[in-house]
């Protein structure tokens, strides 16, 4: 006689949850099955079996994390001096303490702390300014405190592995050097770590157009780093250092590229291998490629005026020129890459001209016969009045 009841019992807290699950919330779900299922340990069973279900996707609180896990959580309050050295020796995390504060600009309040308290750089499979560069090629360093700068330096200067292409950009890009992060790079150059030919990259690719420009970059050519090797292959994702230039219509940086290597005016080497070669004349018309459209046509004329050729073919399509890029796209520089002839003079314009030209040479020569008769005359008058 107990069973039915009990079943009923069972029946009933199904349909609460199933009632529940449509317009209910979790916690109130668990509250109202709870009440109901105190008083067995089957239904309580089923109760838990719902929670789990509930919350299996949501996230650990913070008060379960160990202190590494809660720091490197954006979610959770962090407290200076929470870290314990045992949580950082076995964080439990799949990516690499450090790795993680420095890719992610939120927890950046961990850096200080986790290298205070034994973080190594060597315990990450690579660098993790690396990581950070990838994420962001120009953070907001301004926003860091000068503890969190001082650690991103003590991580540049302190893992040979940051020496990068990419974190070389990074560390020299406008918000860097605001806050002084650039002198990074002088350290590696003043250390000899910065050797031409050691190096998966050219220096003078890697850097700003700002710099290149500067007394830093004079001092890399100074080194032996030269414009024509910085056109090798690199390791590394962001643009190389003339087409960042040009793609930002950095006026001056283009002047140093093309004063060393003018051929880049009409064909510029591929970035990666595999790649082929590009017009800089045609990559400058494609909609979107120029971070200021504003200059896209000072840009074609400022290319056009270092030699810059409109009939170059393209690599990708040996068919068609520059000019039949534009054509074909409609462009509105078409006019500018491809004039039309000045019209020639009309036929009675033309005749005009010379009847003109004509008139005004007989007019100062008069012709020989003429001025013979003229002679004659004047001598019979002459002797006649004699």
């Amino acid at each position: 006689m107990r069973r039915v009841p009990r079943l009923l019992r069972l029946l009933a807290i199904s349909a609460a949850a199933a009632l529940c699950l449509g317009a209910c919330s979790p916690i109130g779900l668990i509250a109202s099955a709870a009440g109901v299922a105190s008083d067995t340990s089957v239904t309580w069973d089923i109760v838990k079996h719902f929670h789990a279900k509930l919350t299996e996707d949501d996230p650990t609180p913070c008060a379960n994390l160990n202190s590494v896990q809660r720091v490197l959580n954006a979610r959770c309050d962090y407290q200076p001096g929470s870290i314990r050295r045992a949580d950082i020796a076995k964080s439990g995390l799949q990516e690499c303490p450090l790795a993680l504060a420095t890719r992610d600009p939120r927890l950046w309040r961990a850096l200080p702390e986790l290298l205070d308290k034994g973080a190594s750089v060597n315990e990450c499979p690579g660098s993790p300014l690396v990581a950070l560069a990838d994420s962001d090629p120009c953070p907001a360093f301004q926003a860091a405190s000068p503890e969190v700068l001082k650690s991103i330096t003590t991580l540049a200067e302190s893992d040979p592995r940051a020496i990068r292409h990419d974190v070389f950009r990074m560390l020299g890009c406008s918000n860097a050097r605001a806050v002084g992060l650039d002198r990074v790079l002088t350290t590696w150059l003043d250390r000899g770590e910065l050797e031409p030919g050691k190096l998966s990259f050219s220096p003078l690719s890697a850097a700003d157009p700002d710099l290149l420009v500067s007394r830093f970059g004079h001092e890399l050519e100074v080194a032996g780093h030269t414009a024509e090797t910085a056109l090798d292959d690199y390791d590394g994702a962001l643009p190389s250092g003339f087409e960042e230039a040009l793609r930002r219509s950095h006026w001056a940086a283009l002047e140093w590229w093309l004063y060393r290597l003018p051929r880049l005016a009409n064909l510029a080497p591929p970035q990666r291998g595999g790649q082929l070669a590009w017009v800089p004349l045609q990559r400058v018309l494609l909609p979107g490629y120029l971070e200021f459209p504003s200059t896209q046509r000072d840009m074609v004329g400022f290319l056009m005026a270092r030699g810059a050729d409109p009939h170059q073919k393209l690599p990708f399509d040996q068919g068609k020129t520059v000019i039949a890029f534009a054509t074909r796209m409609k462009s509105p520089l078409l006019s500018l890459l491809d004039p039309p002839s000045p019209p020639g003079p009309s036929a009675p314009t033309l005749a005009k001209a010379e009847t003109d030209a004509l008139f005004k040479h007989n007019s100062a020569n008069p012709p020989p016969v003429r001025a013979a008769r003229v002679s004659a005359q004047v001598g019979v008058d002459a002797t006649t009045s004699r």
